[in-house]
This record gives C-alpha cells, sequence and structure tokens, in this order.
C-alpha cells in the first residue's frame, strides 16, 4: 500500500520530495503528489516513512486506506 498527500492539509513546503528515496513525490498541477507505482513506504530503506517524518503538518502523508 502507498502512501499519499492530503492536498488540503500540505503547505507545498517541498520537504518530502527531496527525502522520498524511492523518488515518488513531486509537483503536480498545485499539489504534492506520491506515485502509487513508486512509494515503497520506505520499506528496506528506513524504519518510519520519510515523508510523514519531515512534514510540518501532522498526518498530511498518510497511508492511503487511512486517507479515504
Amino acid at each position: 500500500m502507498a502512501f499519499r498527500i492530503i492536498a488540503s492539509q500540505c503547505t507545498q513546503c517541498g520537504a518530502c520530495e527531496f527525502e522520498c528515496p524511492s523518488g515518488a513525490i513531486g509537483f503536480k498541477g498545485e499539489a504534492y503528489v506520491i506515485d502509487p507505482e513508486k512509494c515503497t513506504e520506505c520499506k528496506g530503506s528506513f524504519e518510519t516513512q520519510q515523508c510523514a517524518e519531515v512534514c510540518p503538518v501532522p498526518k498530511t502523508c498518510v497511508a492511503a486506506a487511512a486517507a479515504i
């Protein structure tokens, strides 16, 4: 399962884009998005999801199922 960014909470700071080890985060249109095909949830690289760790707004980078 991939992570996603809740656009309405995102401040567009870009911190997550540079921390993503799989290059899954990018700016599309007017918001940052996570490509679910590339997102590995940082498994094999980090203990925690780096997008969620660096995001200044809590619960903005969340597991896709949690965002529904």
